[in-house]
């Protein structure tokens, strides 16, 4: 496995972010330089949006907007961030949101606390579009993202972490809910890969991420079998994204890094971040060739938020491979 570690800098708002990334930054200790064995490569992380968030997710980048939609779970936010002048622009949700994806129609689909969502960015205006029944109370929506044909799936997981009361859920293009998985505590690492015909999902507690063969027409699962099994001290899977390639990015949360495994799960490289608690990468930019991840600040301490006070950020990295556009929903 390669190692790829990192110069961490900081991007002002309206600055290029190619620019900034060439941009040889002065550094204090808590970050540093380092190379791979062979001193063949640096990679800069950049923080492009300093959030302060407490647990952001989700990220969407919607390739005819060229911004990057993405959440603040428990903050109840939904952000929008606009690469090309800094700016980000949030939006207040009633109930905690998971995740999220344009809608071809127009606003959002949303997986708030209780169900599925359609958001209209314009007015506020929130619809209920699908309220699963048997979705306890104590559980709420986590990790989602389109398939390849444009249905909308998210997974949800016990709140307080400890009951296998979760699942992963597809909300078709007419707004039919169905649940395809059960017995899970908390959904992550939802994927596809690049012919739609394989699906990762996690649950972070058993350190798992399965797949599975996928059915691109009917959107159906079965074959499920571990793809990645993660010992402890590497931390816990969390959100993950695809490449063109077909290897999979996972965000280890209390890991400190991005890593890329390759089709069969074997890993390739790992790039190093400034803060504990990475959630998900999602390719963007005009090329598709960079990668943002959001990252959370809940549930450190006060010496571990002093010592990373860019915990809750929004980052980026140059990647060496492109990723895959992310579908609008077509419901």
């Amino acid at each position: 496995m390669k190692i790829i570690f990192c110069n961490f800098i900081d991007i002002w708002a309206g600055r290029s972010l190619r620019s900034a990334l060439q941009k040889k930054l002065e550094t204090g200790s808590r970050t540093g330089t380092a190379r791979t064995a062979k001193e063949e490569k640096v990679t800069s992380v950049t923080c492009v949006y300093d959030a302060k968030s407490l647990l952001g997710e989700g990220p969407f980048w919607d390739v005819a907007e060229q911004r990057l939609y993405w959440v603040d779970i428990k903050r109840r936010l939904i952000h929008r961030f606009d690469p090309a002048n800094g700016k980000d622009e949030s939006w207040l949700t009633p109930e905690d949101i998971g995740s999220l994806a344009v809608r071809e129609k127009g606003g959002l689909v949303v997986a708030l606390k209780s169900g599925f969502y359609f958001y209209d960015l314009d007015t506020g205006k929130l619809t209920a579009v699908a309220l699963p029944s048997g979705h306890a109370d104590h559980d709420r929506f986590n990790d989602g993202k389109t398939d390849r044909q444009g249905r909308f799936w998210a997974g949800s997981m016990d709140d307080n972490e400890k009951e296998p009361s979760g699942g992963l859920f597809r909300l078709n293009h007419t707004s039919q809910c169905e649940r395809l998985v059960d017995g899970i505590i908390c959904s992550n690492s939802l994927c596809w890969s690049p012919d739609g015909r394989i699906m990762y999902y996690a649950d972070s507690w058993q350190r798992t991420v399965w797949a599975w063969d996928f059915d691109p027409e009917t959107g159906t699962i079965s074959n499920r079998r571990t793809f990645v099994n993660l010992p402890p001290v590497e931390g816990v899977p969390d959100g993950a994204t695809v490449d063109a390639e077909g290897s999979l990015w996972l965000a280890l949360w209390d890991g400190w890094q991005i890593k890329r495994f390759d089709t069969k799960g074997r890993p390739q490289m790992s790039v190093k971040l400034p803060v504990q608690r990475p959630t998900c990468p999602m390719f963007g930019g005009s090329n598709l060739d960079v990668i943002y991840v959001t990252s959370a600040s809940i549930g450190l301490s006060e010496q571990e938020l002093r010592e990373q006070p860019l915990a809750g950020s929004l980052f980026a990295f140059e990647a060496d491979v492109r990723g895959l556009p992310e579908m609008r929903f077509k419901g």
